[in-house]
């Protein structure tokens, strides 16, 4: 056998897997505007407080831009640089905008958004809920969720789900240092979806954790039936707490 004959000891084989990504590696979220429709509500005040402290310029709407900065300037947000606007003003302003509005109003307000909102990341936290003698109770949107219903009436931006289980009264208490919560992220794009779990990581005890598309928003939303239950029978905060991750 010649040199030529010999097997070529160097030979590639296959080319060797790259290590997993560590799914905790996120963005750096630091520099966007947040803007938040329904900002008024105590839900929405909660979040411009907590991403505020977070050191984010945050903006709120409202379909009066009058009535939102008096909310701007109202005990709990005065002084910390929220600012408030009209919901196309909100829009525009922001790099990432997270829907906080009334189930009722959600549908209208997205639509007449539509051309404010292209191209912008969008975050819908609203929870369609009934309620009767029994409590409360999820409701089934047409599009399968609330989400999905955005995702949907938004054809040129990019809708995930997240910050639904959080308790307004803790977010609104200034006397409140940490929330220990996770906040499950849902959305086609998984670079959107780390987007959002930086944020949520940025309030202190907070996680952002990736639990699926937008298909799978429904549950989620009506969680939070189960979690009024919860609170009302044991007078509490309930939120979600995820294990093994």
């Amino acid at each position: 056998m010649t040199a030529n004959d010999a097997p070529n000891d160097a030979a590639p084989g296959p080319a060797a897997k790259k290590p997993a990504r560590d799914p905790w590696d996120l963005p750096d979220v630091s520099d966007l505007t947040i803007g938040v429709l329904g900002g008024t509500g105590d839900q929405g005040r909660g979040l411009a407080y907590r991403f505020s402290r977070a050191g984010h310029r945050v903006v709120i709407g409202s379909r009066s831009a009058e009535r939102a900065r008096e909310v701007a300037a109202d005990d709990l947000l005065s002084g910390t640089g929220v600012e408030g606007d009209d919901n196309a003003g909100c829009a525009r302003r922001s790099d990432v905008v997270i829907v906080a509005v009334p189930w009722d109003g959600h549908a209208a307000t997205l639509t007449a958004l539509r051309e404010e909102l292209a191209g912008k990341l969008v975050v819908d936290c609203v929870n369609p809920l009934g309620f009767d003698k029994k409590g409360a109770y999820p409701l089934r949107p047409e599009e399968g969720s609330a989400a999905e219903q955005a995702a949907a009436l938004l054809p040129d931006s990019r809708v995930t789900a997240a910050f639904h289980h959080l308790s307004a009264v803790l977010l609104c208490d200034p006397e409140v240092a940490e929330i220990p919560i996770d906040v499950m992220v849902l959305g086609e794009s998984r670079a959107d979806c780390e987007i959002v779990q930086a944020l949520a990581s940025r309030i202190p005890g907070m996680r952002g954790i990736f639990a699926g598309r937008l298909r799978n928003a429904h549950q989620v939303e009506a969680l939070v039936a189960n979690l009024i239950s919860v609170n009302r029978r044991y007078r509490a905060h309930a939120g979600v707490r995820l294990t093994d991750v």
